[in-house]
């Protein structure tokens, strides 16, 4: 009783704030303990993200700035990566390779680059060519401008369509109001570029008086985690929201997903910024979380042998600390499962080409999931 008189006296006073620190007719999330895993490389600090090479070993990120090279338990550090400003969420991000790398050894990465006129950093992303165990050949594909002081949003994660193109993720950089709804402005967006950094002349900004034509979806706040529906092709994506309103959405061209307009959530003080959830406009999410979960990571589970995995979606959750299942049906979720509670703050999560699932722990290192 207690705490309903002080959630009556503060939506008096903040409005929906208290509404917002649970769902109604949420999907019930259940624990389920068949999992287990094996440590595959040990003792890394935040490992952002990870690209299997052909021979299985694996590209890893660590935010700090280090490529490693991991293969048979030993580890290398790749030279040739870029400059990167480890200021809070900066850093060195997301790695993929080229869908033709074994013919051109070509690497994506994205990163927190200080180049610019202005001091700071804005995200960027570049690719090179991998030689043993140097990076050259370097071209900065896009890099988003000014540069800004703010060490928060940068995105960022790489994915490839079948039809010759590359997308990346830039948050709003901290300026919601004024970066993710302006497509003149970078932040708070998801970017599509030919594999060669050129535009593709069917980008819906193409043409637009002043707007960044690399822009594919805009209204975005800051998605870490990007993958392919494996049926449908489409870009599947999830962000972080403020205090509650975490989404899943599908990135479709010229599309405006709402942020900061519309939202699930309130600021992090309880306060409220916006009191509409819909806007004419605006697309509505696939699916959100009340309470925030702090997703990174995302995989759509594809060619596996685990069938109660099979062709849905897993995500790291950073402040619970667990992996989520999210069971799909007709692209709705309409079961939650906690794969691994307490495995600490799960940073990234690839399908590897063995089929199984591995994932980045903060802390722990590279981890492959197990069904007990």
């Amino acid at each position: 009783m207690k705490w309903m008189s002080l959630c009556l006296i503060s939506l008096l006073i903040l409005g929906s704030a208290c509404a917002q620190e649970t769902r109604e007719n949420d999907v019930v999330i259940t624990s389920n303990t068949d999992y287990t895993y094996e440590v595959i490389v040990p003792e890394l600090v935040n490992p952002w993200g990870m690209a299997f090479l052909p021979d299985g070993s694996l590209l890893i990120t660590e935010k700090t700035g280090e490529l490693i090279h991991a293969k048979n338990g030993v580890k290398t550090m790749i030279t040739g990566v870029p400059e990167v400003v480890t200021r809070n969420q900066g850093g060195l991000l997301d790695v993929r390779l080229h869908p033709n790398y074994t013919k051109n050894n070509t690497v994506y990465l994205t990163y927190s680059s200080p180049e610019g006129k202005e001091e700071g950093a804005h995200t960027a992303l570049m690719m090179a060519t991998l030689e043993g165990s140097s990076l050259s050949n370097q071209k900065v594909l896009y890099k988003g401008s000014p540069n800004t002081r703010k060490g928060h949003h940068f995105g960022s994660r790489i994915v490839f369509d079948n039809e010759g193109h590359i997308y990346f993720s830039i948050g709003d950089r901290g300026a919601r109001d004024e970066n993710p709804q302006d497509v003149t402005r970078d932040g708070g967006k998801i970017y599509r570029l030919n594999l060669d950094g050129s535009i593709p002349k069917d980008n819906p900004f193409v043409g637009t008086s002043g707007a960044r034509e690399a822009i594919f979806s805009y209204g975005h706040r800051n998605p870490q985690g990007m993958a392919i529906h494996p049926k449908t092709g489409e870009v599947w994506l999830h962000e972080h929201g403020p205090r509650g309103g975490d989404e899943i959405n599908i990135s479709r061209a010229g599309k405006n997903f709402g942020w900061p307009v519309i939202s699930y959530g309130i600021n992090y003080s309880g306060t409220s910024f916006t009191d509409i959830t819909e806007k004419e406009g605006m697309e509505q999410p696939v699916y959100y979380w009340v309470p925030s979960i702090a997703p990174s990571g995302m995989a759509f589970v594809a060619g596996s042998k685990d069938k109660h995995l099979e062709g849905n979606i897993l995500a790291g959750s950073l402040k619970f600390q667990y992996l989520e299942h999210l069971i799909l049906k007709n692209d709705q979720v309409v079961k939650r499962e906690k794969l691994l509670e307490e495995v600490g703050r799960v940073r990234n999560v690839v399908m590897g080409p063995d089929g199984f699932v591995y994932l980045g722990v903060e802390g722990k290192g590279i981890l492959k999931l197990i069904k007990n």
